[in-house]
């Protein structure tokens, strides 16, 4: 069974320069062309969240460090009650 992860990009710091997208090997990110971040760039976003295995390419080549990046099964989240 390959390794899985998943990532979490900041938008306060992600400014839409693409390398995280061009250097993933397995295809997992893209730029999400639906929403801005408060600075105006589309922030980037895992459209495939299944390939991902956490390797970590992704926080490497970002400038900002706008990606962190996360071994295992993401948890799920819980509604709160009320």
């Amino acid at each position: 069974m390959p390794a899985k992860g998943w990532i979490e990009v900041n938008d306060l710091y992600c400014k839409a320069c693409e390398l995280c997208v061009t250097d993933c090997p397995f295809e997992v990110l893209a730029l999400d062309m639906s929403r801005l971040t408060s600075k105006g760039y589309h922030p980037a976003t895992m459209i495939h969240p299944e390939k991902c295995t956490g390797c970590g390419i992704c926080a490497v080549v970002c400038p900002d460090a706008a990606i962190t990046v996360y071994k295992g099964i993401k948890p799920a989240v819980k509604e709160m009650e009320v």
